[in-house]
């Protein structure tokens, strides 16, 4: 088009080699394919607080079930402690594991949450609360809006919040717009075992610490793989029909 006729600038078409275009798509396609199955991969992240481990070895459980299925890929994260290290050890506390720290800002890059923690009085432990009340700046942009979610936990006996703890964590979830799945009855037989104790409801895997020296046994660490999986197939689907 001459000299600022019109709006549009002018240009010359220049005809593609077809070999060009061969090569230029072969080098594309010999990228290494973690690289291309990374950057489609359902992320899953599994956000947990754990003070005696036997939330921890409920997330580990949960990875492996959600790393079970193809084209996810599932991380574990741990929040911050807010307790000093001299209360931690007048607790008997153990050292923390070296699954690494997770910001808020980082919640957003998940395609879903599955999130742990123990009880206190029936509700999620102060750790985890305090680590979602700094989420204001998610919620103001609502970026975990529409984002499957789901809970695991532990309590000290039977009584002690095997469904109060989820129940009232579900409040978290509904303010940020995100999508709860629970495990409903999905475990099959295991959601019936009468013969021996068992943590756990269709809200979500869970284990029964006692006075601490009990950890997650057999048929609850097959729920929290079986919770991971299940919860990984639902995110997995939810990213690939948007």
């Amino acid at each position: 088009m001459p000299g600022g006729a019109g709006l549009l600038p002018s240009y010359e078409y220049v005809p593609r080699s077809p070999l060009l275009f061969f090569f230029t798509e072969i080098a594309t396609w010999r990228q290494p394919r973690d690289h291309r199955y990374q950057s489609m991969a359902t992320k899953v992240y599994i956000v947990y607080y754990s003070m005696y481990g036997h939330v921890e070895k409920l997330a580990e459980e949960i990875k492996k079930g959600a790393a079970s299925v193809e084209g996810v890929e599932a991380k574990l994260w741990q929040v911050p402690e807010t307790l000093p290290e001299e209360v931690l050890s007048k607790m008997s506390a153990p050292p923390k594991s070296d699954v690494p720290i997770i910001s808020t800002d980082q919640l957003s890059e998940a395609d879903g949450l599955l999130l742990g923690f123990p009880t206190r009085f029936g509700m999620m432990a102060a750790q985890f609360k305090a680590f979602l009340d700094a989420t204001g700046g998610l919620w103001r942009t609502q970026q975990l809006a529409g984002k499957p979610a789901g809970i695991f936990y532990s309590t000290g006996s039977q009584g002690g919040g095997q469904e109060t703890t989820p129940l009232t964590a579900i409040t978290q979830l509904v303010h940020h717009g995100m999508i709860f799945v629970p495990i409903g009855y999905t475990f099959g037989a295991g959601m019936f075992e009468m013969e021996k104790v068992k943590g756990g409801s269709p809200y979500g895997a869970g284990t029964l610490a006692g006075d601490g020296s009990r950890f997650p046994t057999e048929v609850e660490l097959e729920q929290a793989f079986h919770q991971g999986k299940y919860f990984a197939t639902i995110a997995k689907k939810l990213k690939e029909s948007s």
